[in-house]
């Protein structure tokens, strides 16, 4: 066993499991999911850490900026919409002074067709599709799903939102879509969104997704356009973000 895998794993001081570079992701997805219907009764919420060569790093930074768990698991606040409907409006609007209106209406969209996701790809190599890294299988002590957060403080860099303002989105997504923060890397997140939209608006939550991670229009879809992403939204049970 790696050590320095082993030594991540004991410090989130919390029941896990290791899994291995090289093998079967598919292992790794159906124990999230049991783990995630087991959490139900045993009080806790599951979340998958890749053990990429970038996380210990990331992990030591936060830890030496004092950063405060409780305080941001303490100080969630209720504000998602409204941070995702600022982020959105900010970026639409620096397009069209910039660009201009075709730009935006570019930017908007009229595709019709977009890739549904089913099932995690954060961890899996382009390779071979096996485990890229040693992942970590958490059983984190929290009571919401959104709390994941203050364990796995991602973000505050590039355009990625601060700890403090993805703990409030996550919040918003979980009580809106049912949606719960699932898989980390370094600058990958993935949720897992068992009822889809939950009735809600494709579009509505393609705007949103762009205003999280400009990234997830501009380099994860073919045509670089929000409807796009929202044709294969609406029937994806997974959501996935890259920060570059």
């Amino acid at each position: 066993m790696d050590k320095t895998t082993e030594q991540i794993a004991e410090s989130f001081q919390c029941t896990y499991t290791i899994f291995r570079r090289g093998t079967d992701p598919d292992a790794l997805e159906q124990a999230y999911m049991r783990a995630l219907e087991a959490g139900k009764s045993a009080g806790f919420y599951p979340a998958i850490l890749v053990v990429d060569e970038y996380v210990q790093e990331w992990l030591e930074i936060m830890h030496k900026d004092g950063y405060d768990r409780t305080g941001i698991i303490a100080g969630c606040r209720e504000d998602g919409k409204e941070i995702l409907d600022g982020r959105f409006s900010q970026y639409t609007e620096d397009l069209l002074e910039d660009f201009g209106e075709e730009e935006l209406a570019e930017l908007i969209g009229e595709e019709s067709k977009g890739d549904e996701l089913h099932h995690f790809i954060g961890y899996r190599s382009f390779s071979d599709g096996s485990l890229a890294a040693d992942a970590l299988l958490l059983e984190i002590p929290v009571k919401e799903p959104w709390e994941v957060i203050g364990y796995l403080p991602m973000g505050g860099w590039n355009e990625c939102p601060a700890p403090e303002e993805m703990i409030a989105v996550c919040r918003y997504w979980y009580e809106r879509y049912k949606a719960v923060p699932a898989v980390f890397t370094h600058d990958v997140m993935e949720f897992y969104a068992p009822l889809k939209l939950n009735g809600a608006d494709a579009s509505e939550a393609a705007r949103e997704h762009y205003a999280f991670c400009i990234d997830r229009v501009d380099q994860g879809t073919r045509t670089g356009q929000i409807s796009e992403l929202a044709a294969g939204l609406a029937d994806s049970t997974v959501w996935y973000f890259w920060w570059d």
